[in-house]
């Protein structure tokens, strides 16, 4: 898929993997729909715009269903039917398993999983008319391997692997592709916070010997929008700390 002039829409954008997601698809020449839950600044419009395209702001609840139908709405009214969809909003609350509250688990899924439905939903009719389009979902190594004190964000992200898959057998007829990108340890705010210690033992699993840069999640994104002939897959960006047999 040639990507300029297509509209991306890129859930939680406003920093971190999402931002550089979205400037890695304006740099190919895509419209770019910046999303968070909060107002968006002009500033960070502007240098989305600075790179030659067109960039709108979209705040809203990803985990409402209406609300993801109004934000799709709106872009669909400013710059035209979203052609690729990057799933990326999420959130943690870890706790161990006997500490985790019900409604510290059913959040996250609520986010994370539930999210990635209501927005992937919203954007399918489009896509299936015009039998283009590819949806990107962002899980994590955690949704495969598990991870202490996770129990609610590893099976958000193991059942966005699920919900991708069977997306992608259903839309594949129609030309849409559907895959999903596992992230390991990446150098955002989120690993800005673990100490030296963690962070030697997280290294000592990691075969790279490094934590990874947002900008290889983003050139992933990248590849998996311009192919129109992978899907259902789950490619690991993550060092091989998680290496299938």
């Amino acid at each position: 898929m040639n990507l300029k002039d297509k509209v991306a829409f890129i859930t939680g954008s406003t920093r971190g993997i999402g931002l550089e997601i979205a400037k890695a698809f304006a740099k190919e020449g895509a419209n770019i729909v910046l999303n968070g839950r909060s107002a968006i600044s002009d500033a960070l419009i502007a240098e989305i715009t600075d790179l030659g395209v067109k960039c709108i702001a979209v705040s809203g609840d990803i985990s409402d269903f209406e609300q993801a139908g109004r934000m799709i709405k709106e872009t669909e009214d400013q710059l035209g039917p979203v052609t690729i969809l990057v799933n990326n909003a999420g959130i943690t609350n870890d706790k161990l398993m006997l500490r985790m509250k019900p409604d510290e688990f059913d959040q996250v899924l609520k986010i994370n999983l539930t999210g990635t439905f209501n927005m992937t939903q919203q954007v399918l009719k489009k896509m299936l008319k015009q039998r283009e389009g590819a949806i990107i979902n962002l899980s994590s190594v955690s949704g495969l391997m598990g991870n202490v004190g996770q129990a609610n964000y590893a099976a958000s992200k193991a059942g966005v692997i699920g919900f991708t898959k069977s997306v992608a057998r259903e839309v594949a007829p129609r030309g849409i592709t559907c895959n999903a990108i596992a992230p390991g340890f990446i150098k955002t705010d989120m690993t800005d916070v673990l100490s030296e210690k963690v962070v030697e033992e997280v290294m000592k699993n990691i075969p790279m010997q490094r934590f990874g840069e947002v900008s290889d999640v983003a050139q992933t994104a990248i590849f998996l929008a311009k192919s129109t002939y992978i899907t259902g897959q789950v490619i690991n960006v993550d060092g091989g700390l998680v290496m299938h047999g």
